[in-house]
Formats: C-alpha cells, structure tokens, sequence
C-alpha cells in the first residue's frame, strides 16, 4: 500500500505561516497517494511503455482536475490558471523556473517599487530553499569552470546518445529573460506591475521540445525493459527533465514515480521533498541517486 509517507511535502509548497493553509499542503500527500495506488493497480504486471505514457496521461488529468477545485494560489503571485495544468509546452513554450531571491515566498511581504522584489515579512522554508538553489547555480557554474551566464545541462540517454536538457541562466541573461517574461504576462492580460524582476535571479529553462520528447520516452522505454533500482532513478532524472505541461509536472511525476517504483522494487520509495529542483539544477550526476532512495 502507497502511503503518504512516500510524498514529503516539499518545502517550495510551505510557503505561508497560516495553519490553514499549511494543513492543507501538508494534505495534499493523501491525494497523491491516492492516485499513487490507482496507477499501480493498472500497472501490475505488465509495464509496457504505451501503458506507462498512458498512465502518465491520465495523472497530467488527475492533477489538472485537482486545480479546477482548488481555492486558489497559497501565498503572494499570480492568480491560479487551472488551464496551465493541462497546456503542454510545446503549445506554451518553455518553463522558467526562478531561482535564488523570491521575496513573494515570504510570508506577509511587502511590495517595493524600487527594488521590484517583495521585502518584510517572514522567513519560509520555500524562501530559504529558492536561496539555497540560486547559490547552488553559481556553484555549477564554478565546478564547471564556465564564467559565462548560460549553462546547459548535458544529458546521456540509457543508449548513450548525448543530448542537450535544461539549462541553467545568471546574470545579464537571467536580467534578459526577467524583462522578456514580465512583456509575456502582460500580454496575456495580468497585472505586472508587482511581478518580481529585482534581486538578480536565476533561471532553470525547460529543454527544447525535441529534447523533451526524446528523454521522455527514453525513460519510459528503460522502466518497461530494465526493472530495478538503478534504471527507476535514471528514468526519474530523464522525466524531470522532460516536463509535459506548464503547471503540475512534478506532482504528476511524483505520483508516477512511486506507483511505478513500488510495481519495481517490490515496496513504495521515498521522494525527496526538493527532489525536483535536484534535477533542474544539480545536473545528471549528482542527480540521480538521491538521499531517499533505497538501497539495493
């Protein structure tokens, strides 16, 4: 049996000091566990990797019909668009992800023109995890001796092949990219006019759609013809790195990953709580056998 304890809840979700609204995080390792145990059920004894891409599928609806009930965003930014949960990229382009600095992920901050950050207010275990993640890009970018502000993740396919995944952005390209997405949501109708582009951020940008759909259905291939440990954690690197929609692809792979990792190795494994900021920013290596996995 899939248990909540297979979904830590992640610290980029705790993001608020009401009780409430923590709960209600906290809570939503029950929905995941559940879907987690529905998969399985399907996937008994006969992963094939149509059945897996289908399962995939069917969680990318699980978590959009999940956003059509919820409430609404928890914390400060942009109002919940359900929709995003179920357009893939490559009708919405690329996912940038902002790293370091994210003074909306305090809680009770306050707006500052001059800055165009958000200031005050409290310390949460999401703020503290963006800050530790925007150092650890300049810390890729040092170990790799790359005193540029674009850094691509390399990626190597179970076949060897070697292609391009996400890449990682700093300084006056990260500026670049702040500006050129504050010009994309008001073009889409929002208010921009407290949208974080200060603090000098960073940037984890999703693969290109081929890469995607190459890493894609490489992992899925490897859990349907190698089941054991190592290829489960070679295809979960491989799926973080392949997001399909523009909202909810983490939840969705998590729930994948331990329905599909419990029909493999025989028990439900343990996600780490940062586990998908660990393959956006950390690269193939350091990435792929993580701390909560088990042990063969």
């Amino acid at each position: 049996m899939i248990t909540a304890a297979s979904f830590p809840t992640p610290d980029l979700a705790l993001r608020s000091c009401d009780p409430a609204e923590l709960r209600r995080v906290h809570d939503f390792a029950l929905e995941q566990a559940a879907a987690a145990n529905a998969a399985r059920s399907l996937l008994v004894g006969r992963l094939t990797p149509s059945l897996l891409r289908s399962v995939h599928s069917d969680l990318i609806t699980w978590r959009h019909q999940l956003a059509l009930k919820a409430p609404g965003r928890i914390g400060q930014g942009l109002p919940l668009d359900a929709s995003r949960f179920v357009m893939s990229l490559v009708d919405g382009g690329p996912n940038y992800d902002r790293l370091g600095y994210i003074g909306r992920l305090r809680h009770g901050a306050a707006w500052d023109s001059a800055s165009r950050t958000y200031r005050g207010g409290v310390e949460t275990p999401a703020f503290r995890l963006m800050l530790r993640y925007g150092q650890a890009v300049h810390d890729r970018f040092s170990l790799e001796g790359n005193p540029g502000d674009v850094l691509v993740n390399h990626v190597t396919l179970p076949n060897g092949l070697v292609i391009p995944g996400n890449r990682l952005v700093r300084h006056a390209a990260a500026a670049d990219i702040s500006t050129a997405l504050l010009a994309r949501l008001s073009a889409r109708g929002h208010d921009v006019s407290q949208v974080e582009t200060g603090g000098s951020p960073c940037y984890a940008i999703s693969a290109d759609d081929s890469s995607r759909a190459t890493m894609f259905s490489a992992a899925l291939d490897l859990l349907a013809s190698a089941p054991s440990l190592s290829s489960w954690q070679a295809a979960r690197y491989l799926l973080y790195q392949s997001p399909r929609t523009k909202k909810g692809s983490d939840a969705a792979s998590r729930v994948f990953l331990v329905a599909v990792g419990s029909v493999l190795l025989g028990q439900p494994p343990v996600l780490d709580q940062d586990v998908d900021l660990r393959c956006a920013v950390l690269g193939q290596r350091a990435a792929t056998v993580l701390p909560s996995d088990p042990r063969e």
